[in-house]
């Protein structure tokens, strides 16, 4: 059966060689006899696996001792509520930034724990084409943090650069870590769903500043608690072992294409090529603004939705999947993740443009 070229949001599309690795280990990992979804997560050998994991999150984006690096589960959707419930202390406000759709689910969960969410920038009147300025934001002196969506799926928009905050920036990379070099000093907190860019479904990769563990007020949960999770290694409770797993797979693959700014620079040329097309042409519309544009998701219209549907049947036809853009704004997406190879970027162009051809 011949592999399709998967451009899905999330889950999205894992490294061949990473599914081939583990495809190859299913049955007995590292001699064990056992597949690493059976194999106790109190084990050595797991242990083994769960270290080398944080081991290259480390090495890979330069975090220092300085961090916490936690696997935990239920996705970017649960530190919606994790991060107010844990770094905004009674009685005191968070600034937020509201970009799109998960910025704007951030902003929710935010609004129902205790304490002040100030939204200090929306784009939402401009339909979310861009990110904000660095001097459009309206930051609070006294905020508990300021909360961030690096790059948004949906919207296919991404800040270029990262604003400097007084304090303690906190950002979710779900549909972006990994991608381009950032500098982990920058921030108090990343976070990331894993199904996107470095793993599958049901785990979250939290990097914290240690010193904002401590905040954690008493009445939170105790298995809600960073804390919790930081001090035992994020094995409080049975974690997601297969995903560590795969996570760990995929640090070593990006390491050994040369880390990530060699990811970035190709995924810079797989967005360069796809975005040269789209801006070719009347037939193609990109509503992101070019100072924003996201080289993970990439969104475009077409003149009619008839022409849309038309597109992403018959992209399936030739073994493209994932390009129907997200049931709350329509159009066209392309999700090419690090993950996603150049041949699919390239056979994605190549049908657009008999597509054009055809249709224009």
């Amino acid at each position: 059966m011949a592999r399709v070229y998967n451009f899905n949001a999330g889950p999205a599309a894992l490294p061949l060689p990473v599914l081939e690795k583990a495809q190859s280990e299913l049955l007995d990992i590292m001699g064990s006899g056992m597949s690493v979804m059976e194999m106790s997560h109190r084990s050595k050998e797991f242990k083994e696996i769960i270290v080398s994991a944080e081991a290259g999150v480390r090495k890979l984006m330069g975090v220092s001792d300085d961090y916490a690096v936690l696997f935990l589960q239920g996705g970017a959707s649960l530190q919606f509520a994790m991060i107010p419930m844990n770094l905004r202390r009674p009685g005191k406000s968070a600034d937020y930034v509201d970009t799109g759709s998960w910025a704007s689910k951030a902003i929710k969960e935010a609004k129902i724990a205790d304490g002040a969410c100030n939204v200090v920038w929306s784009g939402k009147e401009e339909s979310y084409m861009r990110a904000p300025k660095p001097e459009e934001l309206k930051l609070n002196p006294d905020a508990e943090y300021v909360h961030i969506c690096s790059n948004e799926t949906i919207g296919g928009i991404r800040y270029p650069v990262f604003p400097k905050t007084s304090a303690p920036l906190i950002a979710d990379m779900s549909s972006e870590i990994m991608s381009r070099v950032i500098d982990v000093n920058q921030f108090g907190m990343i976070y990331a769903g894993a199904q996107k860019n470095i793993g599958p479904s049901g785990l979250a990769l939290v990097i914290i500043r240690k010193d904002l563990i401590e905040r954690t007020p008493d009445s939170v949960p105790i298995i809600m608690r960073y804390s919790t999770h930081a001090e035992n290694g994020s094995l409080y409770n049975t974690p997601n072992t297969w995903g560590i797993y795969i996570v760990k797979l995929i640090t070593d693959w990006v390491a050994s294409i040369g880390g990530i700014s060699a990811m970035q620079k190709i995924n810079e040329e797989k967005a360069g090529k796809l975005y040269s097309l789209i801006d070719s042409s009347d037939f193609w519309k990109s509503p992101t603004d070019k100072s924003s544009r996201s080289i993970m998701n990439v969104v475009w219209r077409l003149p009619s939705e008839e022409l849309e549907e038309k597109f992403v049947s018959e992209a399936k036809k030739a073994g493209m999947i994932g390009l129907k853009g997200h049931r709350s704004v329509g159009g066209i997406r392309a999700s090419i993740y690090n993950a996603v190879p150049m041949e699919a970027i390239d056979a994605l162009i190549s049908f657009m443009k008999s597509f054009e051809a055809a249709n224009g």
